[in-house]
């Protein structure tokens, strides 16, 4: 499994809030172990402390999205790393879930949970995720949502580096809206002084005058 892999992580726990909706979901236990996935060995060790702990720990990755998305890189490096120093992951080589065709382990990196409480694991690989993400692919391609007021994070793994919303749902969203915005636009504006009836008519009998004077 690629460590870059566990920057979904990071994802999950910030967009557990929509702080522009005044909506959060991380109001209990068991909205902590959801975040976890399958990885429910370590979901099981989460506790009713785990989920202020948590809200602590999405606001500062938070933080590292906010600071990307307004181009300030190196704080959102500083960011990451006080993160990392704070929640240091244990790497491993594992192969005991994954086989080739002849039945030998193919070897990957993992991140080892950390064993005192669910909230420093959570921590340390989302963290290191994130860092593996940003390092291999840019600073720039971490962002947050532009279709207001939703302000999600996502990880841009476009090709060109387009990437503007979370979701194909809020880009759609943020078109109509544009769309509408515009139709708007072009209805407040001023219509340009419609010629009269008789001055269209005569107009046309001047240019057909003319015309029979050139044959």
């Amino acid at each position: 499994m690629e460590l870059a892999y566990y920057s979904d992580y990071a994802v999950r726990l910030v967009n557990s809030e929509e702080p522009g909706r005044g909506k959060d979901a991380l109001t209990s236990v068991e909205a902590v172990r959801d975040l976890f996935g399958g990885n429910q060995q370590a979901a099981r060790r989460a506790t009713d402390a785990d989920v202020t702990r948590f809200r602590s720990v999405r606001g500062r990755l938070r933080a590292v999205f906010e600071a990307a998305d307004e181009g300030e890189e190196t704080l959102a490096v500083d960011l990451l790393n006080s993160l990392l120093l704070e929640f240091p992951v244990s790497p491993q080589i594992s192969g005991h879930d994954h086989r080739d065709e002849d039945g030998r382990p193919l070897w990957h990196m993992h991140l080892a949970d950390h064993p005192s409480n669910a909230t420093a694991g959570y921590a340390a690989i989302a963290a290191m995720g994130l860092a593996f993400h940003l390092t291999e692919y840019g600073v720039d391609r971490l962002g947050l949502c532009e279709a207001a007021p939703c302000r999600n994070a996502y990880l841009d793994t476009s090709t060109n580096r387009s990437r503007r919303y979370c979701s194909d749902r809020c880009a759609t969203r943020a078109n109509v809206a544009a769309y509408r915005a515009r139709k708007r636009l072009e209805a407040e504006r001023p219509d340009r002084p419609a010629r009269s009836a008789s001055t269209g008519l005569a107009a046309e009998s001047a240019q057909r005058a003319t015309a029979s004077g050139e044959r």
